[in-house]
């Protein structure tokens, strides 16, 4: 009998597959373990395989590893199942989320989670999410769904709304945070800080963020709270002497680099809170980045997506992945890379273990007062063989959680029109969505949405465009 049976659906991801796959079989808790790694792409499937197996002999970890297409046949009495996939052409489709709302005169500052962009890709999302967790009622009811899809809090509420199966949400998200204090607070902790940081969503600026990230979690302990991408500061401490960090924080803005993150810095100087997900997704759910006239993009310096040259890092991991299934890349530099999560929260449901996560997205159950109960929130949890249990929190400033409330609400309509694929919900949500302001424009809109992405959006039962 295996301690446990893990399955990866999306195994051959380039942003989460390799990590995953190291930190799962690098875990001495997780050892002996049964490992299945799914993907649609069988030549994907198969690297993952081969590279897991790879670590495992290297790590003697004594695990059973094997690859599918075809997830039916791997989850039958499943323990713990991870996922991380996309509707590809990924960033072909995001391209034309931001780019078709241009037609009716809006220009949304990011376009994957927030804005009509967001609704669009959760309607393409939720199908093939819904379907494995229907799979999972099915074949392994009892299992934990660990997610890194996105949208992350939109998929969590749809298979946590429309399905029995547990489903816990994980984002790296707060690296960023960690790497926005470490800036502010560069002076005090004498922290080398380029002079003219930028932390966008960049690949020019991933090596910066990860510096910057390692030193902040080297000298504070944050805890943030909110909704995913949509977190503010909850509390800094030193992390050696426990000392309260937020009035240094505070005092520490005037003397920030002026191209790091001003549109956070912005709302801390008005709200009197951080925002520590990143102007990148911030900017998605505020009612005040979208207007031509006034161009709040070039204010807050925030910068398209670049689609090729984000498409250009999935191919370099590609790239690597098929290198280290060759044989022609070592393994062993994957052991120290830095964990997404998902090992420490298999180990702690499936054992007599227990810590505190930093960061899970579960339903609120009260945790930030003010929210509804169902509310997929962000935020640190107590996580054992009991479940996962949010931790309740200091309340938050009155205007932020209305800020989080509008979103929360939004989210419930978007959820429901994704998976009824119901076009007058998702009008709905449209006209309740921040960056919208015009009922035609939004009609429009969204009849330009449906007839192109048509063969992504069973639900609506639309036909596609000749």
């Amino acid at each position: 009998m295996f301690k446990h049976k893990i399955i990866i659906i999306g195994a051959g991801s380039a942003s989460f597959g390799p990590t995953t796959l190291a930190t799962i079989i690098r875990s001495a808790d997780l050892h002996g373990s049964e490992l299945i790694l799914v993907d649609l792409d069988q030549n994907a499937a198969d690297n993952a395989a081969i590279v897991a197996q790879r670590m495992n002999d290297a790590w003697q970890a004594g695990m059973t590893i094997s690859a599918t297409t075809e997830r039916r046949q791997a989850l039958p009495s499943a323990t713990h199942v991870v996922v991380s996939i996309e509707v590809a052409p990924r960033e072909e489709l995001w391209r034309l989320d931001w780019e078709i709302p241009l037609r009716y005169g809006l220009r949304q500052p990011y376009a994957e989670n927030g804005g009509p962009g967001g609704l669009m890709h959760t309607c393409r999302q939720v199908p093939a999410h819904l379907a494995i967790a229907k799979d999972m009622e099915a074949l392994c009811p009892d299992a934990w769904m660990i997610l890194f899809s996105n949208p992350l809090p939109r998929l969590c509420r749809a298979i946590s709304k429309y399905s029995a199966i547990k489903v816990v949400g994980k984002c790296h998200q707060i690296n960023v945070g960690y790497a926005l204090v470490a800036a502010l607070l560069r002076r005090e902790y004498h922290i080398d800080v380029p002079e003219n940081v930028v932390l966008h969503s960049n690949p020019d600026n991933f090596p910066t963020v990860y510096a910057l990230s390692r030193a902040g979690r080297e000298h504070f302990e944050i805890t943030s709270a909110g909704l995913n991408h949509f977190i503010w500061l909850h509390d800094i401490r030193d992390r050696g002497t426990g000392q309260d960090l937020y009035p240094l924080l505070r005092r520490a803005i005037d003397d920030a680099p002026p191209t790091l993150e001003p549109l956070a810095l912005d709302l801390f100087r008005i709200f009197g809170r951080l925002p520590i997900s990143g102007d990148t997704h911030l900017s998605e759910y505020l009612p005040w980045l979208h207007d031509p006239v006034a161009g709040p993009w070039d204010t807050y310096r925030l910068p398209l997506y670049d689609w090729s040259g984000n498409e250009g890092v999935r191919e370099a991991l590609r790239t690597i992945m098929a290198l280290m299934a060759g044989g022609d890349m070592p393994v062993d530099g994957m052991r120290e890379a830095d964990s997404e999560g998902a090992a420490e929260l298999i180990t702690a449901l499936g054992s007599g273990k227990r810590y505190v996560d930093e960061t899970v997205n579960v339903p609120n159950r009260g945790a930030i007062p003010g929210l509804p109960h169902e509310t997929i929130v962000e935020l640190p949890a107590v996580v054992g063989p009991f479940g996962i249990r949010p931790v309740q929190l200091e309340p938050m400033p009155a205007p932020i959680v209305e800020l989080w409330r509008r979103e929360a609400a939004l989210v419930e309509l978007v959820v429901d029109a994704a998976v009824l694929g119901d076009k007058t919900l998702a009008l709905q949500a449209l006209l309740l969505d921040p960056m919208i302001n015009d009922i035609a424009a939004a009609r429009a809109m969204l009849d330009d949405y449906l007839a192109t992405f048509a063969p992504y959006l069973p639900q609506f039962g639309l036909e596609p465009e000749a």
